[in-house]
């Protein structure tokens, strides 16, 4: 934490940083205390080498009961509730939740190599997080049937195109981009910030 930015990094590169329910419900408790927290005015969330693989699906199929009470679920709820800026800096593997967490982000910021999925059809599942109504919303309708339908890997100009992310930096460039993009936002006055992200989120 440092003047007014919370940096949140997934670690488990072993992984690529697919989540568990444990992981989740850390998460969850980290915007919440974020979002308590007049000292913290944005969040910054990134994960080294490889942003998000998704689910790791060992551990998701596991996870007794309703979806929305699950770890996972419980950390959707959080995120959309959020009421402060949340700022991404995505590299490596975005796939799953690490593609749509982004349209839940103000701000995105992606390396060239970075890779994204969203493969919910393929593995017999409807995509989760609204992505259904967010993605045609910055998409349009025709690119987004072609990432949610088809579910292939996509590129980072496709995500810029998608509205996924904002720019694409260098792998050198994209945390050190991302983290000052973050702390610019902090230093806003904070009422105005808050009140203005709250009206966007209203279109």
């Amino acid at each position: 934490q440092e003047e007014g930015l919370l940096i949140i990094q997934l670690e488990r590169p072993d992984k690529k940083n697919a989540l568990t329910g444990e992981m989740y419900t850390d998460l969850a408790e980290l915007f919440r205390q974020a979002d308590a927290d007049d000292d913290i005015h944005v969040v910054l969330i990134h994960g080294g080498e490889d942003f998000c693989a998704g689910n790791d699906l060992q551990d998701f199929l596991q996870q007794p009961g309703d979806f929305l009470d699950s770890p996972a679920g419980n950390f959707l709820l959080t995120v959309a509730a959020f009421n402060k800026p949340l700022v991404a800096a995505v590299d490596g593997y975005a796939v799953g939740i690490g593609s749509t967490l982004l349209l839940h982000c103000d701000l995105a910021y992606c390396s060239e190599r970075a890779t994204f999925s969203l493969p919910f059809v393929n593995l017999g599942l409807v995509p989760e997080f609204a992505a259904t109504l967010l993605l045609p919303n910055c998409a349009g309708y025709r690119l987004a049937a072609e990432l949610l339908l088809l579910g292939e890997p996509f590129d980072a100009a496709t995500a810029v195109r998608a509205g996924l992310v904002n720019a694409i930096c260098t792998p050198e460039q994209l945390l050190d981009h991302s983290h000052s993009i973050a702390l610019k936002l902090a230093s806003k006055p904070q009422l105005a910030l808050q009140q203005t992200r709250a009206l966007l989120h209203t279109v």
